[in-house]
């Protein structure tokens, strides 16, 4: 009981400071850049921009932003989790209030500079609502659950929604700024690529004297199996044991520590997995 609680209240002040960061962001090198982030808030951005340019209506960013979130809410509380969606509401919700509260701010007006930077903060406030058990919403929902079903990299999926944005935002407002935001998407997905790291794999081939209990420890620190593979020494020429085994890239660690703690002499070999085909099993969020 406590431990939850404790995790509900680091989840909490996670998806508090992740919000902020993100509307910080928003109101200071987005809005001075006249950039689109991507995803929903990007979509949000646009449709303000245009009622403002072309109707001379001022749209507040909380109503819009929450409005178009309404579907892909639906798809989280339906498909992915309960627990998360609430989470991701929380973070749409405060992400909204502290955009319409917060007053530009001009850091810099170096277009270059934004892009990069405000990419890399955009990246790093959705990677620690991703870490820490929540979304920023939108596009997000849509992608992590076709992600689960598909075994799909979840951010490349993104990638049409916003290449629809960008063109859109071309059309009507000049080709410069759109060419701007793909360098700001650009920084944003290196960083979550970089931090968050769900859907991406690792291999791992070890080299042990104790299979069984190699098998049974990855199993226990990852829900994973793994194939024990015959083989000799080419130096001692004696039998040798190769486990083999693909786990999340974020329980990289974890096993790594399993590993050692059965057979502090094991040989390991960390490779990235560059595709997987066939059944790999992914925790559902709650």
């Amino acid at each position: 009981m406590k431990t939850t609680m404790k995790k509900d209240i680091v989840t909490i002040l996670a998806v508090t400071s992740a919000a902020f960061l993100m509307a910080l962001n928003n109101k200071t090198f987005v809005s001075t850049g006249g950039l689109y982030p991507g995803g929903i808030t990007g979509l949000t951005i646009l449709i303000q921009r245009i009622a403002a340019n072309l109707a001379g209506i001022s749209l507040p960013f909380s109503i819009v932003n929450i409005l178009l979130n309404a579907f892909p809410v639906y798809i989280g509380f339906r498909f992915i989790g309960k627990r998360f969606t609430a989470y991701s509401c929380l973070m749409i919700l405060l992400n909204s209030i502290f955009t319409d509260l917060i007053p530009d701010h001009i850091i810099t007006e170096d277009v270059l500079l934004i892009s990069i930077f405000g990419g890399i903060i955009n990246g790093l406030s959705i990677s620690l609502c991703l870490n820490c058990g929540a979304t920023s919403g939108g596009t997000d929902f849509i992608s992590i659950y076709l992600s689960e079903k598909s075994n799909m990299d979840s951010f490349n999926i993104i990638l049409g929604f916003n290449s629809a944005i960008i063109c859109t935002a071309g059309l009507l407002f000049g080709w410069d700024k759109a060419l701007y935001s793909i360098i700001f998407q650009y920084a944003s997905t290196a960083v979550i690529h970089m931090l968050y790291k769900k859907f991406q794999q690792s291999t791992f081939f070890i080299v042990t004297n104790k299979p069984d209990e190699i098998c049974k420890a990855i199993y226990a620190a990852s829900q994973h199996g793994a194939t024990v593979l015959e083989g000799e020494g080419s130096y001692e020429h004696c039998e040798r044991n190769v486990i083999y085994s693909v786990v999340s890239a974020a329980q990289t660690k974890k096993v790594i520590h399993a590993v050692k703690a059965v057979d502090p002499q094991a040989f390991i070999n960390e490779v990235k997995t560059q595709k997987l085909s066939g059944r790999f099993y992914f925790p559902r969020e709650r």
